[in-house]
């Protein structure tokens, strides 16, 4: 027998086992995983000594970076949870409790960062502070905890309690048994045991996704005035369905009811496209209703986040610890539209109503409703409940112990039996999820089951009915072409300026539907139309140069080629059910002649087509927003051997020939057409670290950063090449050793402070940097100034957190952050008066700065917030 298996579950998802010693090893855990685990018949149900259980892995080693090509690579909630809970690790008197823990392997910041989103995936809020500060008043923010704790089985425990920690840097680990595990590279590794060896590779290739465990039917959907589609019905274990969620179509727009993983999958399955998204409603942050939020940030405007204040709060903490970053971030992604909790609030013309429903997380279950003929139509949207019975069980009259008073518990059966026109329920069971039975009096004109891997019994049955992927409740049809409404809005972008006679032309060319897999318009061939697509998405196809572009609703396609009169120079492929308006080129060429819009078009079309064709606008963005980035974008050439210095400039992008990214004398990269400097400037508003040398003439332009920060597709994309910037920066300078040294000295295990004090100390890095390069004084106090700007806003966050949770130092504390900000200006100065700054001397002053202050004065909080559930 082999000492070591190697199995490749998934695009970018691998399987190691040692046999010997007992030890199997997930590798990348993305969302999903433990389906394609099932589905490989490496999770499989079992029985052992009497209990019911499942197979699995017991150690999970993570990717080096958490987002590839747009998705998230470390997902381990919900893989812990079917170790812990499914496998019985942690069950009393299980057999497979056998003491020993789960590994979590990998960066430090990357198993810290998944401790702690598994850790606020568990409980939410973890504090009544915490819950006070999301607007709830005091004395349900008591009971909301007592709530909580009677989910926790009385104590809230971080998962450092529950799982073991192993940190993989430059220096290979031994695992339990004997396994060595040695990084090869960046997301490559080697396992070794018994003299074999094996290799994984996690790294997935340009263009390519983690896969999705199940395949979907294609649909074509009508935009209603008032109806439900269904987009989910299994849960987080059922591997063959999509988890539990709805899709509402209101006067023709579209939202979403909950995010959960591979929710891209759906909404191409239904013919929807990420940027026709209008909103999305959120009941909690639980990963099954919370792990497709990645994906729906790579659109090119912000989707409107309609939750109640306790779950955005939740979710923000949620998102922040997976990613690293502070929670205030969560408002570049999306426009946040706080809900109020039990009355109806307005959403242009429909309403909704958040009912709070008992969960181990903060939860909202939600009543829709429009108006029409002979009163209001409804929905119900019950995801996730608890059974009533398990509920009963938590009701004591002890103010003081966890759980809930007899009045709460009448309150949530009241809302829970709420007659709607269709009730979609959670009936998953066990202790956090609903049943059928609770529901047999319901009524409601239709119920429909869901939150459910297994087959219904004829009990559930007998109560409400199943709804396949696609399945669609009418409430109020739509007696009026919703596709005419969207491509005016969509024709109105192009031409903001032309006369509405004018445009009513264009819109009285005809509706088309494209069938999956149909070309549209084949390359090499003179297209006689142009299409407006209105739905569903478009594959850009240029095989001899490896061009795929999706191209989304509100882009024109066809159109150059159909004024120039020339052959297409690429392939247009219908990837779902796409439905466009069908643009006769003669038709088109008319109206922009009449309205003199010909020079204005042929300027931007080269730019907008380039932009296209570059992986970090090829994505999720419609023609309107690639003209506007095509309008703001100044084009410059650069000499070989020219140098350009990129300061203040914003995104500068090679669009021909190929350049160096130097930092000093030091080449850290090539730049090819479609390449990129500056991503720090846009995303943080700091001076890039980095010059650009021509290596060949070169073509380039420079995009304000003002113009990219508010399309969140372009900053995801950012976030995730800054990352790997980032790193290489690290490796190639050899910083990256002295960051991760003084980082392991100066954790205070608060993981928002710990995220901070290690961006501070990047800040301190770089700063070294730049003077060991000898980069100029210019450059020296840029980087300083943006250090201690960073500091400031540090310390006011610091501060602001001792004071939530009233730390009898805080005014001490304050006043020696007042202190080393009075320093940091004086050593300003001296730099900007002349002073000469070894490198050696900037080294001591930061440690005594930085680093002695974590040490020591932060350690004092470390304990006491630890104590208040804060970690």
């Amino acid at each position: 027998m082999s000492e070591l298996t190697k199995i490749e579950v998934a695009s970018g998802v691998f399987w190691v086992e040692a046999p010997g010693i007992g030890l199997r090893v997930l590798c990348a855990c993305p969302a999903d995983v433990v389906k394609h685990l099932m589905k490989r018949g490496l999770i499989l149900p079992v029985e052992r000594k009497g209990f019911d259980c499942e197979t699995g892995p017991n150690a999970i080693l993570l990717s080096d970076v958490l987002l590839q090509n747009g998705r998230f690579s470390n997902l381990a909630e919900f893989p812990v949870l079917q170790m812990l809970y499914r496998q019985g690790m942690i069950v009393p008197g299980h057999p497979n409790n056998t003491g020993g823990r789960p590994l979590l392997i990998g960066l430090r910041e990357q198993v810290d960062a998944q401790l702690q989103y598994i850790y606020r995936g568990n409980y939410g809020l973890v504090s009544e502070e915490e819950i006070l500060e999301s607007g709830v008043g005091r004395p349900e923010a008591r009971e909301m905890m007592r709530l909580k704790l009677r989910f926790a089985f009385g104590a809230i425990q971080h998962p450092r309690e529950l799982l073991e920690p192993v940190y993989v840097d430059d220096e290979p680990v031994v695992l339990r048994g004997g396994l060595q595990l040695r990084r090869l590279a960046l997301n490559r590794f080697e396992f070794a045991y018994a003299g074999e060896s094996v290799t994984v590779d996690l790294n997935l290739p340009p263009n390519v996704h983690y896969d999705v465990p199940y395949t979907l039917g294609l649909h074509l959907l009508r935009r209603e005035y008032f109806a439900v589609i269904h987009s989910g019905e299994g849960d987080g274990w059922d591997p063959n369905r999509p988890t539990m969620g709805s899709i509402l179509i209101f006067q023709g727009r579209i939202y979403l009811i909950d995010a959960g993983p591979n929710i891209q999958a759906s909404l191409s399955a239904l013919g929807i496209g990420t940027d026709e998204i209008e909103g999305i409603f959120h009941t909690h942050s639980h990963d099954d209703h919370f792990a497709g939020l990645a994906q729906l940030v790579r659109s090119d405007h912000r989707i409107k986040y309609y939750a109640t204040a306790m779950v955005r709060s939740s979710v923000a903490k949620k998102l922040a610890a997976l990613m690293s970053i502070e929670e205030g971030s969560f408002a570049d992604y999306f426009d946040c539209r706080d809900l109020a909790f039990d009355v109806w609030n307005d959403i242009e013309g429909l309403q909704v109503k958040p009912l709070f429903s008992p969960h181990p997380v903060e939860t909202s279950v939600f009543l829709f409703r429009a108006i029409w003929e002979g009163g209001w139509r409804t929905y119900a949207h019950f995801a996730d409940i608890v059974a009533l019975d398990v509920l009963d069980s938590m009701v004591t009259d002890d103010p003081e112990a966890p759980g809930v008073n007899r009045t709460f518990f009448e309150r949530v059966k009241s809302d829970y039996a709420i007659p709607a026109d269709v009730k979609k329920i959670d009936i998953g069971g066990g202790l956090i999820h609903g049943q059928a039975k609770d529901f047999r009096g319901d009524r409601s004109r239709k119920i429909l089951l869901s939150h459910l891997a297994r087959r219904y019994t004829n009990e559930e049955k007998e109560i409400g009915s199943g709804a396949t992927f696609g399945a669609v409740d009418i409430l109020i049809p739509g007696n009026q072409d919703y596709m005419l409404r969207a491509a005016h809005e969509f024709l109105r972008s192009y031409f903001p300026d032309a006369p509405r006679h004018q445009l009513l032309i264009l819109l009285n060319a005809p509706l088309v539907t494209f069938n999956p897999q149909s070309i549209v318009i084949k390359a090499g061939e003179a297209n006689r139309d142009i299409y407006l697509i209105l739905t569903g998405t478009v594959e850009m196809i240029e095989a001899g140069s490896g061009v795929h572009v999706l191209v989304h609703a509100g882009s024109l396609v066809g159109e150059i080629s159909g004024l120039r009169g020339t052959p297409s120079a690429e392939t247009y492929r219908a990837e779902n059910f796409v439905q466009a308006l069908r643009l006769p080129c003669d038709l088109y060429l008319e109206f922009i002649s009449n309205n003199c819009l010909l020079a204005g078009i042929t300027r931007l079309q080269a730019q907008r087509e380039f932009l296209r064709r570059a992986p970090l606008f090829g994505e999720g963005m419609a023609d309107p927003a690639l003209n506007r980035v095509a309008a703001a974008a100044r084009s410059f050439s650069l000499a070989a051997a020219e140098t350009f210095d990129p300061k203040g400039v914003g995104l500068v992008m090679i669009r021909s020939g190929e350049a160096e990214r130097r930092f000093a004398e030091e080449v850290h990269e090539t730049l090819a057409p479609g390449d990129f400097i500056g991503e720090e400037t846009v995303l943080f508003d700091a001076p890039s670290r980095y010059s650009m040398r021509a290596k060949t003439a070169v073509e380039a332009i420079a995009v304000p950063s003002e113009v990219l920060r508010p399309i969140p597709v372009v900053r995801w994309k950012l976030i995730e090449t800054h990352e790997r910037h980032l790193r290489r920066f690290a490796e190639t300078t050899g910083l990256r050793q002295r960051l991760a040294g003084l980082a392991g000295e100066c954790g205070v295990k608060v993981q928002r402070m710990d995220n901070q004090h290690v961006s501070l100390l990047a800040s301190a890095v770089a700063l070294l940097a730049v003077i060991e390069a000898d980069k100029g004084r210019e450059l020296v106090l840029e980087t300083l100034r943006a250090m201690i700007a960073f500091a400031r806003y540090h310390f006011d966050q610091e501060e602001a957190l001792l004071k939530m949770y009233g730390f009898p130092d805080l005014e001490r504390h304050a006043a020696i952050h007042r202190r080393l900000l009075a320093q940091a200006a004086q050593f300003q100065d001296r730099i900007g008066a002349g002073a000469s700054i070894s490198a050696a001397e900037a080294e001591a002053w930061l440690k005594g700065w930085i680093i002695e202050h974590i040490r020591v004065e932060d350690a004092k909080y470390s304990a006491f917030l630890n104590s208040k559930n804060i970690f």
